[in-house]
């Protein structure tokens, strides 16, 4: 498994980035594209929608499921990946750079310090096993 140390991570397999400006950008983990296998098309939110932490805002779509994604974070989403419309892909192939999914403007700063670190989502997905 592949999680960035420097990032943050909701136990629904979601990462943040640590705020800059206040506005944190979200993907999945590379653990949740691999479980999702092929990525053929994303539905994601529309900017300006205002979000709680652990809020259905997206849906991820692959060759063997669909799946939910969750808002780590409670704020308002300030942007999303178009290209992903065209390259769901990406997800699969850079799920923490290029196949981001949106971006949150936090409404609460305390509340990345409620998600997982990578090592405690690492101890949390194996418990999965």
């Amino acid at each position: 498994m592949n999680e960035p140390k420097e990032l943050h991570y909701a136990p629904t397999h979601e990462w943040a980035t640590s705020s800059q400006d206040g506005v944190v950008t979200v993907g999945i983990t590379d653990f949740a594209q691999d479980q999702l296998g092929d990525v053929v098309y994303v539905e994601l939110p529309e900017s300006g929608l205002g979000v709680g932490a652990g809020d259905s805002v997206a849906v991820v779509e692959s060759v063997k499921t669909a799946s939910d994604i969750y808002s780590p974070v409670p704020g308002t989403i300030t942007d999303v990946n178009e290209a992903l419309l065209d390259s769901p892909e990406l997800i699969n192939s850079d799920p923490y750079g290029d196949g981001w999914l949106f971006r949150v403007r936090l409404a609460d700063e305390a509340a990345l310090g409620d998600l997982l670190t990578a090592e405690s989502y690492r101890a949390n997905v194996s418990s999965e096993s």
